[in-house]
């Protein structure tokens, strides 16, 4: 990825977040409270655990989430990576360059401190998010 890139967050479509934070609970996760996501129309938590990768779970509110087709295709899966940028019209423009097709305006997300979000998509990495933010935000 881009060396500007900075790791943040693994993003996990899920049909019920109670079920599947129990399992990453009982792995030593631990779980934050439910925000709920107007956009995207879904409820989302944090799992974290020292030392692992951030995890984000979607649950979908209703029928209208975009997060419905990927568990219709797929069921519970990993799908997206988010990585943190600081100018999103900068990475943007970076990305167009390596055939990523913008598959979001950027919108803010209540769940990732009111921060500026956009996805991306490439045949060859799957689904990205950007989220324009400092360097020193955790979720």
């Amino acid at each position: 990825m881009l060396q500007n890139f900075q790791f943040h967050h693994i993003g996990v479509a899920v049909k019920s977040i109670e079920a599947t934070a129990t399992v990453y609970v009982a792995g030593g996760y631990k779980q934050s409270v439910t925000t709920f996501d107007p956009i995207q129309n879904v409820n989302i938590c944090w799992l974290e655990k020292m030392d692992m990768p951030l995890v984000e779970l979607l649950e979908p509110v209703d029928d209208t989430s975009p997060v419905n087709k990927i568990l219709e295709k797929n069921g519970v899966i990993p799908y997206h990576t988010c990585y943190i940028v600081d100018n999103l019209e900068k990475a943007t423009a970076e990305l167009r360059k390596m055939r990523y097709l913008q598959v979001s305006k950027p919108a803010v997300a209540v769940a990732i401190n009111n921060c500026r979000v956009a996805f991306y998509f490439n045949k060859n990495v799957g689904v990205i998010e950007l989220v324009e933010a400092p360097a020193t935000i955790t979720k």
